[in-house]
């Protein structure tokens, strides 16, 4: 082999070992191409549910808190209705005080909420008590109540039964409306009639009508 051949047979070597640096230069740099976009598309991925579930976290609270204000408000405008409702029947029962005030010096009214007691009571002796103010106007009732009492026994039952009336002299509160209470037994029993008591158990039972007249839609 003379020096011309194996200058030749170098070159192809050099030829060969460049090549075969190429190829490989090649796959090194696809490979890591390769890598290089699995990891860019594994870190988007990753940002991308790390930013879907901030933002679905967020959209929950979102959601929650207006959820919770809506309820306060909703809850609030129903307490400002039952406040506004309670407030024109406190001034219902205020405005008609004085005029039940007027009509507990009527000695009719006053002979009624007697006898009224006195059935309820059904006995032979009942004591009366009213207010200091009202002494005078309860005694000149007593005689017309017990009459009352008797008639309407009579009507009813057809049996003739008494009953004897005397005031207390342990009076009601000056600041109730007036009216009457009613105890026999020593005190043992006892029917509140003041027109306190009867006004506060009309207007629980006229609740519900005078609502829907007011608050129809209420």
């Amino acid at each position: 082999m003379d020096s011309q051949e194996a200058q030749n047979q170098i070159a192809q070597m050099i030829s060969f070992i460049v090549s075969e640096a190429k190829d490989r230069t090649s796959e090194i740099q696809k490979k890591g191409e390769e890598e290089f976009s699995i990891e860019v598309h594994r870190l988007i991925t990753e940002q991308k549910e790390k930013i879907r579930g901030t933002f679905e976290k967020q959209a929950k609270m979102v959601e929650t808190q207006y959820a919770i204000a809506k309820s306060m408000a909703v809850n609030k405008m129903r307490l400002e209705k039952i406040k506004a409702r309670q407030e024109v029947m406190n001034q219902i029962e205020a405005d008609v005080r004085p005029n039940l005030a007027k009509e507990s010096q009527n000695k009719a009214f006053i002979t009624k909420l007697i006898v009224q007691g006195m059935l309820m009571l059904l006995e032979n002796e009942v004591v009366v008590r009213c207010r200091q103010a009202d002494a005078k106007l309860v005694k000149g009732c007593l005689d017309a109540a017990q009459t009352e009492y008797t008639n309407h026994i009579k009507t009813e039952t057809g049996a003739s039964k008494t009953c004897t009336l005397s005031i207390d002299t342990a009076l009601l509160k000056e600041e109730c409306l007036g009216g009457v209470s009613l105890s026999c037994f020593g005190g043992k029993i006892t029917i509140d009639n003041t027109v306190d008591i009867r006004l506060r158990l009309t207007m629980e039972q006229a609740k519900p009508a005078i609502r829907a007249l007011l608050f129809p839609s209420a």
